[in-house]
């Protein structure tokens, strides 16, 4: 890529988000309710540029953050979901052997021979989403996420750290890839493990507190529309108190607004010993966890609000 290239892709950044109050102000448009500490993370990360570790419980909305960057610089999302025993295949590229093996065939039946530089070129590729945010080309650069990289192991931490350093990928048969326009990098962690300190080194960090019943009640409102308004407060505040449980899998933003839209889906307008008891399952999905919740009844939810 050119210098001029370069630099003119910056400028389209910088246009569409000039300073953090840009990038807030967008973030709204879309219904994404960021406070002012992450959208200066997530700002700095774009203009440095620099990946950016996001780490909080789950259901606090790192994996949205991605998402509605990528939707406030309208360029592509390539997300990599990250699982205890991933590789570099899954997340890197593949080779295309069925079609390695057709042209083989053909070459075969037409006398020829494909040297191995042949069978192992670009267009043999099967493209995962490291490989395809490094080769995007533009005009903005992608937004790359490595989704719980802390369910990865510590060999597939050390995989990225070339990606991280040089938005580069070695690929043996073909060389270093440079990225055209350098993907924007984020990463999240519900830190079900320490990550390595080579990793965060080369990291941006943002911790994302869980935002109080108030905020969660904004950004259902936002999310369900046709629900009554007491009811996003209500429900906002219920599932704050649960989370005070000791609970398995603790309820999150994601089922608060599933919520809601179940209880607005049934005509409710307040919450009410009924319409907990017959909802439940739209915020726990864990039997011991659903067991614990009914043992307490549904008062000190409906009056949570209440003190």
């Amino acid at each position: 890529m050119t210098q001029s290239a370069r630099a003119g892709a910056e400028d389209e950044v910088k246009a569409l988000i000039p300073d953090v109050d840009s990038l807030l102000a967008r973030l709204d448009e879309i219904d994404y309710l960021a406070d002012s500490g992450l959208a200066t993370a997530l700002f700095l990360a774009v203009r440095m540029p620099q990946p950016i570790l996001l780490e909080g419980e789950p259901g606090v909305g790192k994996t949205e953050a991605a998402k509605a960057l990528a939707r406030v610089l309208d360029t592509p999302l390539f997300r990599l979901q990250c699982y205890e025993g991933i590789d570099a295949g899954e997340a890197l590229y593949e080779w295309n052997y069925p079609r390695q093996l057709l042209g083989i065939r053909l070459a075969e039946a037409r006398n020829l021979t494909l040297a191995e530089t042949e069978l192992f070129g670009p267009e043999y590729l099967l493209r995962r989403p490291l490989l395809a945010a490094i080769e995007h080309p533009g005009p903005r650069p992608a937004v790359l996420l490595l989704d719980e990289i802390d369910r990865a192991d510590a060999e597939f931490e050390a995989f990225t750290f070339e990606l991280l350093a040089e938005a580069a990928v070695t690929i043996p048969e073909l060389g270093t890839v440079r990225a055209s326009h350098p993907p924007i990098v984020i990463l999240t962690s519900n830190r079900t493990r320490d990550l390595h300190d080579a990793l965060t080194r080369r990291c941006l960090y943002h911790w994302i507190d869980y935002p109080a019943p108030e905020r969660i009640a904004e950004i259902v409102r936002r999310r369900v529309p046709s629900s009554a308004e007491p009811l996003a407060l209500q429900a906002a505040t219920a599932i704050t108190a649960l989370r005070s449980l000791d609970l398995a899998k603790p309820p999150g933003i994601a089922e608060a607004i599933d919520w809601v839209s179940a209880l607005a889906v049934l005509g409710v307008d307040r919450l009410g010993p009924a319409s907990i008891d017959h909802t439940w399952g739209s915020i726990l999905k864990n039997r011991d966890d659903l067991d614990l919740a009914r043992s307490r009844g549904t008062a000190w939810l409906i009056g949570a609000d209440h003190g």
